[in-house]
């Protein structure tokens, strides 16, 4: 069958490409979603600091230190009672009267224990006082309002609990400030009382106390202490607690009590039993206000604080959301990578056995002749490297180099090198399906294996290549394509997810029967299959995946064939990385947006989507998505939440990615040494990769047509091929010598 029929099945018509030196010297003119992206970063940040700042204490409590020197604290303060009036100069200090208690309560509120508190405090109709935590107020307004229409007494107890008397003077105005907010957001009310932190009693004022006392008086407040300790947070049983609560004789008291800051079921039980007590013995209960006869301690607010208190409230309920969801999705990144591990291991290291046995054969030795088909383009600094390569194969080929409209001589080189089973053909330029295509048109063989232009082959690549082709379900194999290029940090990037990556998911994907691709820099196919499939189409930037696509939904089996290798050029700057994985993920998108219908499809195609696409969807694209999350924990926790624990369990996640990577490197026979960098590819290399996807998902739900972005190459593939990569092949001699059993003139040096 000629090449004038083929042309009425393949469609050869493709896109326009773009030389990169010309795009490069178009002004650059930043995209809409660029910037809607920036704002997206810095509105996620905001929230994430939002959050930490009220789910715990940024920096940690400042430390618990002993009193210090007194000897500037006057005796009418450490003698004068546990209210201290630090607007007046000097400072005043007030004790409740005789035979009256007032019950305050510090760290909440909490949603368990705070409404039990009040739940007692309504069964024996006495007030409390609530000296509310601003971090604790904004995640919980609904308590703020409860505590308000029960009657009770509002102070505040800072925004994230540190000790005020070892802080600046801003940050204890915003610790006060703020809580203040929170409050007026969330009842309608301020306070002029404030409770600092690790407090004692007024005889245990020090000299930083004091001053402490006297900035918050300089803010407004009143400092209110305590000098009856219940010592509930120590948890000594019910009994404890009520004893330590009573005041000593007919002396009224402030008794310090917690309704948040852990298990406080003891001291509900106490105060059950404490006030019936103390009403017993004829003490009398009110709030601090009402004891002294001083205005109400929770004036309304302005509408300006209300509406910031409001604005807050919100800030802070929907980073609240936004952390609680992401926290679920951190676990269900997790679950994927366990997931992948397991699949690695499991069905990984069963292809591996499988492929391994003396056992295993495909079927009868595949020895008819073999066209080898490489698009070119602009490829002066490799196509005589890719050329030679093919030539010395051990096995059979033709080869057929298709110029794609090429400005740089690369078919000029091509013909040069004068091999007499090199064919080179020109056209204008249509892109890679287009050139594929042409070839397939020219190629005398019924199995066709495509190999990119930047690409060299080992002599035994070919021959083993199409093994798979004995048995006669299978109509295209994937080989294993390696880094040639593994001189650079980013190249040895690429040569790690090469690894663990692509060449184990091929494994999987071999033994579920449901490739989704043949890389273009090393497939094979049937001539007859593509055909049936239309050829190599021009739909998507993924010619490669959106081809192997349709060849699953045909009812073929495509395979994995590990031993056949290709070394190929990786981009070695960050900008080229960028520019060819946008063009994958774009591309990878559109062919299983293409092949979308798969899913509900009966029989081959049907099983291919329901478990091909939906295992790309899952380990392709939103794992990589999800990933980063990792490292955004790991920074939040660093700075919000333990920072050892945080390291610990960050730690464990890369461990368990690390040992996959350890075993895939073994599958795959490969130099483990270069894994030291892992943990430095998890942290800046998936974040780019993560940029690139979010980049090309953006791109597809905004409709714009990507054009192919034609990489810079720096040739010399022969001097950039690691160590041992071809010599010492058996049955090759590295000098330029032919193998046993192949005419030399079918040989070219691999020096």
């Amino acid at each position: 069958m000629g090449p004038e029929k083929h042309e009425r099945t393949i469609r050869t018509t493709g896109r326009q490409a773009v030389e990169m030196e010309t795009a490069s010297r178009r002004k650059y003119r930043p995209r809409p979603y660029w910037f809607l992206t920036a704002v997206a970063l810095v509105s996620f940040c905001i929230l994430l600091v939002a959050n930490g700042f009220v789910s715990s204490q940024i920096g940690g409590d400042a430390p618990v230190r002993r009193s210090g020197a007194a000897d500037r604290v006057p005796v009418s303060i450490t003698d004068g009672g546990p209210i201290i009036d630090g607007t007046r100069d000097p400072a005043r200090a007030y004790a409740m009267p005789p035979m009256t208690v007032a019950l305050s309560f510090d760290d909440g509120p909490d949603p368990q224990w705070t409404p039990e508190v009040l739940k007692v405090l309504r069964k024996h109709d006495v007030p409390g006082t609530f000296f509310v935590v601003g971090s604790m107020a904004t995640r919980h307004p609904e308590l703020i309002r409860e505590l308000r229409d029960s009657g009770a007494e509002i102070g505040i107890h800072t925004f994230t609990h540190p000790d005020l008397r070892f802080v600046s003077r801003s940050r204890m105005q915003h610790e006060l400030s703020e809580t203040q907010l929170a409050i007026a957001g969330a009842a309608g009310v301020t306070s002029y009382l404030v409770r600092p932190p690790y407090a004692s009693t007024a005889d245990a004022v020090d000299n930083s106390g004091l001053q402490t006392i006297r900035a918050a008086g300089d803010l407004g407040y009143m400092t209110v202490l305590s000098d009856v300790d219940s010592k509930d947070w120590q948890r000594r049983g019910v009994d404890s607690i009520v004893r330590h609560s009573t005041p000593p004789g007919d002396a009224g008291g402030i008794v310090l009590l917690h309704d948040a800051g852990g298990d406080r079921s003891q001291t509900v039980a106490a105060l059950d039993r404490l006030i019936p007590e103390l009403k017993r013995q004829g003490y009398q209960f009110s709030t601090i206000a009402d004891a002294l006869i001083l205005p109400s301690a929770n004036p309304p607010a302005t509408h300006l604080e209300r509406v910031r208190g409001m604005v807050m409230l919100n800030t802070v309920g929907v980073a609240t959301t936004v952390v609680g969801v992401l926290q679920w999705v951190l676990i269900a990144t997790g679950v994927l990578v366990v997931a992948r591990l397991l699949l690695m291991l499991v069905v990984a290291r069963r292809h591996s056995r499988q492929r391994g046995s003396r056992d295993w054969s495909w079927g009868p030795p595949v020895t008819e002749s073999v066209s080898v088909i490489v698009p070119a383009y602009n490829e002066k600094e490799c196509i005589a490297d890719t050329v030679r390569s093919l030539v010395a194969s051990d096995y059979p080929v033709e080869i057929i180099v298709v110029d794609d409209g090429s400005t740089d001589g690369t078919a000029d080189i091509a013909e040069s090198l004068g091999f007499p089973n090199v064919t080179v053909i020109r056209k204008t330029n249509g892109g890679k399906a287009s050139a594929l295509n042409t070839g397939i048109l020219h190629a005398r063989n019924n199995l066709i294996v495509m190999i990119d232009g930047d690409t060299v082959f080992e002599p035994t690549t070919v021959r083993r290549l199409v093994q798979p082709f004995g048995s006669p379900d299978v109509g295209a194999v994937a080989g294993n394509a390696k880094v040639a290029n593994r001189n650079s940090l980013i190249a040895r990037w690429q040569h790690i997810e090469y690894v663990i990556g692509f060449n184990v998911d091929r494994r999987v994907y071999d033994l579920l029967s449901c490739m989704p691709t043949v890389p273009g820099a090393v497939g094979a196919f049937r001539r007859d299959v593509l055909l049936q499939v239309g050829g190599v189409s021009d739909d998507t930037l993924a010619e490669d995946t959106d081809l192997t696509m349709a060849v699953c939904r045909g009812g073929w089996r495509v395979v994995y064939q590990e031993t056949a290798r290709a070394w190929t050029e990786t981009p070695s700057t960050l900008s080229q990385l960028w520019r060819q994985r946008y063009r994958w993920s774009y591309g990878t998108i559109q062919s299983m947006w293409k092949h979308r219908r798969a899913l509900i499809h009966r029989g081959a195609s049907g099983r291919f989507g329901r478990v091909g696409l939906l295992h790309l969807a899952l380990f392709q694209v939103l794992l990589p998505l999800l990933a980063p999350l990792v490292d955004v924990f790991l920074l939040y926790g660093l700075v919000f939440l333990d920072p050892v624990r945080t390291v610990l369990l960050w730690s464990a996640v890369m461990l368990l990615q690390l040992l996959g990577g350890i075993y895939a490197f073994h599958l795959d026979g490969e130099r483990k040494r270069v894994l030291w960098l892992f943990p430095f590819q998890q942290i800046v290399y998936r974040q780019v990769m993560y940029a690139v996807l979010i980049q090309s998902i953006v791109t597809a739900f905004a409709g714009v047509r990507l054009r192919w972005q034609k990489l810079q190459r720096t040739g010399g593939l022969h001097t950039l091929l690691t160590p041992g990569a071809l010599h010492g092949t058996p049955g090759v001699d590295v000098e330029g010598g032919a193998p046993d059993g192949v005419a030399p003139d079918r040989v070219a040096s691999v020096r």
